[in-house]
């Protein structure tokens, strides 16, 4: 949770305005330093005094260097190495050779690609901060006396009732009370489209009321909104160290300690093979350039910041670098049914009367069961509903504990239960009228069968909604590289068969009637065979989602629970989203390791050249700082991919 003393978000602010800050100066300077070499240029060309030539390369070592001598000069103080320390050696050394403008040029190169890469890394961290400037500074507040005031968005209280108006953004998470309006929700949960919204649907902070007012309760405190919590868990995801990430800097660290004393020691091999000393302190100056290992070092965080920038603003939350390249390399996804897969809200999936037509069987079933509370039993009275059935009146309405429910309509008896009730109700099926309720169990569904003292009416068969998403959503995974899906859960054998025929997953990847240390016992497995992923609705199988190389929690808006127990988590529940998060994943994964190669690839070939050939400063200089640019460009593609 967000504290007092560790606020991600409050420090990443912070931390960009430092960075605007710095980001200026060193503007300024590189400008000033640009200046100072055109005007030494000059006054070659011109012949004008040599102490004008000196001037400016003066003013152009101390504007160009000023930036990195005061980073090495932080870093050794820390008893640290690092590569500004390398540049600023090797300008010195180009100086002390007669060789300043090399040295000048050397510094403003380094300036000017330390500036871009300054302005575009902060890129990655302006996209999360502008997820901060979503949520609205106030909120129109109704009072008790029916009054509406205007407060700080920070003053709202749950349980509070706050009106938003067309057009503007909803400050706190809740629920409409009063009101229907189409809700634009893509900056939080990334859907394209706008949400038809009536009363007691949930909306975010962040998102944009459409064309009718909304009366919204309070449900959680502005700091506590899922926009708060987004930004909380993206601004720390920055922080989190993948583990290549971890990797470059450990390699970028040691790395810069055997530049510089290998670079010595060049300069000792070049004088024993007989250079001259001006020759061989300029070879060892480029040498110090040449192998600095600045695009090594960014490569990765280039791509990786990217990446987690892009997927916030599409309401996919990684949280961290390791998550990120984790699910860019999986080659399982195991699925939670009941909540992921299907909606987790029973309904009628098919109507049989036996004898009686299907609006009388609903009749009697809907005023028996309009007594009843039981989920089964609402969605035959929702079913009804929506076939302009309402229920009447019952005489004696008795639930039957594990049975069904039993009353007298218009003087008859009526009982409608599963076949428990039905054995109890001493009434005999046909052979037809069997086959036709194996045949509903067989596919699923759970049954209830309605009947009287004597005869049975029928049956109604009801069954876990299966997401709209789903089948398109494991087609697209298995054509984006998944090769294997599973399905877990706690349903019987028959039920999650049925469902998983509906989906195109295989019946031996099928497991049910699973506890939920059966599922992670599954997981266990799974990863020994590979890169596996769990998907779940966030609120249940916290250890599956836990053991899993990557925990996946979908349909996250709105629930803590989700938002903390996932290594990602999608705000929306559409399924669909997985393919773009896995897209993105590999994506990042590839120009990670073309920027890798790329950047050792530059590096090698420099070096090779200036210790067996010749390479003039300035060139190694273009070729150092340009592939650094080229790599940060790199990287910054993923914040403009089209998923």
């Amino acid at each position: 949770m967000q504290t007092e003393s560790h606020n991600p978000a409050a420090e990443l602010q912070a931390e960009l305005a430092a960075e605007r800050k710095d980001l200026i100066i060193n503007t300024v300077l590189t400008a000033i330093t640009l200046a100072a070499l055109v005007m030494s240029a000059l006054s070659s060309v011109c012949g004008w005094s040599e102490l004008v030539t000196n001037a400016s390369y003066v003013v152009a070592f101390l504007a160009g260097g000023y930036p990195a001598a005061m980073s090495a000069l932080s870093s050794l103080r820390h008893g640290k190495l690092d590569i500004d320390l390398l540049m600023v050696l090797a300008a010195l050394a180009a100086a002390g050779v007669g060789e300043a403008r090399d040295g000048a040029i050397l510094l403003f190169l380094f300036s000017l690609a330390g500036t871009l890469e300054e302005y575009a890394m902060g890129n990655t961290k302006r996209a999360v901060v502008a997820l901060m400037n979503l949520r609205p500074d106030e909120a129109t507040v109704e009072r008790a006396d029916g009054k509406f005031e205007r407060v700080k968005v920070e003053l709202v209280t749950i349980g509070q009732t706050v009106v938003v108006k067309p057009g503007e953004r909803v400050p706190v998470d809740g629920v409409i009370v009063r009101g229907m309006s189409a809700v634009d929700q893509s900056p939080v949960t990334g859907e394209s489209v706008p949400v038809d919204k009536n009363p007691e649907d949930a909306v975010y902070a962040g998102s944009v009321n459409g064309y009718g007012v909304l009366a919204v309760r309070v449900t959680k405190l502005a700091s506590q909104s899922t926009l708060a919590r987004m930004i909380e868990l993206v601004a720390s995801a920055q922080a989190e160290r993948s583990p290549s990430e971890r990797f470059s800097e450990w390699f970028g660290s040691r790395y810069t300690f055997v530049v510089l004393f290998g670079s010595i020691a060049a300069l000792v091999g070049f004088l024993l093979v007989g250079f001259a000393v001006p020759l061989a302190l300029y070879k060892a100056a480029t040498l110090l350039v040449v192998a600095s290992p600045c695009a090594i070092v960014i490569s990765v965080p280039a791509a990786v910041l990217s990446a987690l920038a892009a997927a916030a603003k599409r309401g996919m939350l990684f949280k961290g670098g390791a998550a990120l390249e984790e699910f860019g390399m999986i080659t399982t996804i195991a699925f939670d049914k009941t909540g992921t897969l299907t909606t987790g809200k029973m309904s009628v999936a098919a109507v049989v009367p036996f004898g009686a037509i299907e609006a009388t069987l609903l009749d009697i079933a809907a005023s028996l069961e309009a007594h009843s509370e039981h989920p089964l039993a609402q969605s035959i009275v929702t079913y009804a509903a929506a076939a302009n059935i309402a229920p009447r009146e019952v005489v004696g309405a008795v639930a039957v504990p594990g049975m069904g429910i039993k009353a007298t309509l218009d003087g008859v008896a009526y009982w409608a239960g599963n076949r428990r009730m039905l054995a109890e109700s001493g009434v005999k099926l046909s052979h037809t009228e069997s086959a036709a309720l194996e045949k509903l169990e067989q596919t699923g569904k759970t049954t209830i069968i309605v009947g009287t003292a004597d005869r049975v009416l029928g049956c109604i068969g009801i069954a876990d909604t299966l997401r709209d998403t789903a089948y398109e959503a494991l087609a697209l995974l298995r054509s984006a590289g998944v090769s294997r899906v599973v399905m877990l859960t706690g349903d019987h054998e028959s039920v999650a068969q049925a469902i998983g025929a509906e989906l195109g997953i295989a019946p031996a990847d099928i497991y049910a009637g699973l506890m939920p240390e059966d599922k992670v016992a599954i997981i266990k497995t799974l990863r020994a065979e590979g890169k596996v992923a769990f998907v779940g609705d966030g609120v249940n199988d916290a250890a599956a989602l836990a053991t899993a190389h990557v925990g996946v929690a979908m349909g996250a808006a709105g629930t803590d629970v989700a938002l903390e127990a996932a290594d990602v988590a999608l705000l929306s529940d559409d399924m669909r989203k997985l393919v773009p998060a896995l897209r993105l994943a590999k994506q990042t994964n590839r120009i990670i390791k073309q920027n890798l190669i790329f950047a050792i690839g530059i590096l090698s070939l420099m070096v090779l050249v200036t210790v067996f050939w010749y390479l003039p400063l300035p060139l190694g200089v273009i070729g150092h700082e340009g592939g650094t640019l080229l790599v940060v460009a790199n990287g910054l593609r993923l914040l403009f991919m089209r998923l």
